[in-house]
Parts: C-alpha cells; sequence; structure tokens
C-alpha cells in the first residue's frame, strides 16, 4: 500500500525515542511531515533528531508532568506553524501477580499510561481543534486480553480504550478524530524496561523475534490507520487473532489462558 503524503502537516510523538515512538518519527517524516518528538530519554532523543534532520526537534519531557506536552504542543507552532496529529505512544508496563504489587505499583501505571494520555490530549487538543487534528491514541491487544502476571498493564491499557471510545464521540462535532491503535509484539524497549520504567537495553527481548513485528512495519499501519481517521487498528497478526477469539469465543482464551499458567507453574517447579 502507497504512502499517504503528509506534506505541510505536523505531528507531535510521546514517548519517542525509541521502539514504536521512533518509528512514528521516521514514518511521519518518511511521507512529508514535520515531527516534534518528546521523551524523557534526552540523550537518545538528542541522537535521533540530529539523525533526522531539520524536519524534526526533540523536546525532553515526561507525561507524568504538567506542562511539558504544551511546551512540546508550543514548539510545534513556533518552529513548525501549528499542530495536526498527536500520537499519544509513551507508556511501560508493570509486571507482577496483584497480591505481590503496591497499591503506588497500579498508581505509576496509570499515572503513565492513562494519565499521562489524558495529559496529552488535554494539552494538545486546542491546537489540534484549530486544524481539525487526529489523535492516535497507543492502547495494546492487551486493551482487550488480559493475562495472569499483568494485571497493572492490562488494566491501563482496557482504560486508554474506553477513553479512545468516549473521547472519539465527544470530538467528532469538532472534526477532530481519535483512532485507538491496539500492537501486539512489537520490536521495542517494552519488554526490557522494569517495574520502575528503567530501561534495561541489553537485556535479551523473551518474546522471539518470529512472533514479533518490526518496529517500523508496525508504524507504518499505525499511522496509516491515523491518516485514514479510522476508529481502532489492531496490529500484528497473532494480536488480530487474539482480539477476534476474545471479541468471540472468550471461553477459547480463558482456556489457553489457565493451560498456559499451568504449564508455567509446572516448569518453575522443575526449575
Amino acid at each position: 500500500m502507497a504512502r499517504r503524503s503528509l506534506a505541510g502537516k505536523v505531528a507531535l510523538v510521546t514517548g519517542a525515542s525509541s521502539g514504536i515512538g521512533e518509528a512514528f518519527a521516521r514514518e511521519l517524516l518518511a511521507r512529508g511531515a514535520k515531527v516534534v518528538l518528546l521523551a524523557r530519554r534526552e540523550a537518545l532523543l538528542d541522537t535521533l533528531t540530529a539523525e533526522l534532520g531539520d524536519g524534526a526537534v526533540g523536546i525532553p519531557g515526561d507525561v507524568t508532568k504538567d506542562g511539558d506536552v504544551a511546551r512540546a504542543v508550543a514548539t510545534a507552532t513556533e518552529r513548525f506553524g501549528g499542530l495536526d496529529l498527536l500520537f499519544a505512544n509513551a507508556g511501560f508496563g508493570v509486571a507482577g501477580e496483584v497480591a505481590a504489587l503496591t497499591v503506588d505499583d497500579f498508581r505509576r501505571q496509570f499515572e503513565t499510561n492513562v494519565f499521562g494520555v489524558i495529559r496529552s490530549v488535554h494539552e494538545a487538543l486546542p491546537a489540534l481543534r484549530g486544524r481539525r487534528g487526529a489523535v492516535g491514541i497507543v492502547g495494546s491487544v492487551n486493551g482487550y486480553v488480559s493475562i495472569p502476571g499483568w494485571a497493572a498493564y492490562c488494566m491501563s491499557k482496557h482504560a486508554v480504550r474506553s477513553l479512545a471510545e468516549c473521547l472519539r464521540a465527544e470530538l467528532r462535532p469538532s472534526g477532530v478524530s481519535v483512532t485507538h491503535l491496539a500492537p501486539g509484539f512489537v520490536e521495542s524497549d517494552f519488554r526490557r524496561t522494569d517495574n520502575q520504567s528503567r530501561v534495561h537495553r541489553h537485556a535479551k527481548d523473551p518474546v522471539p523475534g518470529w512472533l514479533t513485528m518490526p518496529a517500523d512495519r508496525a508504524a507504518r499501519a499505525m499511522v496509516s490507520a491515523v491518516v485514514a481517521r479510522r476508529a481502532e487498528a489492531v496490529v500484528t497478526g497473532h494480536g488480530k487473532v487474539a482480539v477476534g477469539v476474545q471479541r468471540h469465543a472468550p471461553g477459547v482464551v480463558t482456556a489457553a489462558l489457565r493451560v498456559g499458567a499451568g504449564i508455567a507453574e509446572r516448569f518453575g517447579k522443575r526449575g
């Protein structure tokens, strides 16, 4: 499928220093857009923006802090004339069984994955309304399929999916579209990030390579969905299967998770 040109458009990407966020930036630039990149890891952000050239500007910032996204929006306006697209991508995953996690673990998960999205939308919305723009909210297949040991993360992605559905209806009269983006296993730092949101870049990815979609392919599909103003895009083949089965035969998913948990428990005991 040919890329739809975004010449003359300006996009803001949060969580943009690596993984899907970096891939979003490259895809948007390839389509002719100008991009503003927001991320916490300043050194990676500086390296990326230097490589991307004059069409990209990096803003060190954190979606958990009031005003950081607003600064990025102001930069988009000052540097490139406005804002047309928001990709609310920043997020991480807290792992652990519910009984082993604290309330603060859940709070920290929601602060980035849910309130960070809300904050991003709030601070970008005035600029987006002015240009009848588009919002891409990055959720997950786990916004449909909940798995043991990942309650905090799955809860946050269910919340994000619900937020996208409500926001889509609320913003429709203003001409701003909202697309829920639900990737499955995509090449990123996600599975190398611990519960404190620290990235261990040299850690081995536990998901086998054959099951992981390259970030550039995932970004191309997700950008296309946002540009087309679609309501949703589930990305990766296994993700589409999982969501489809959950929607139409949830008992199959429950049984599969039960079998998987049993295998993991027996393996653990042998270890």
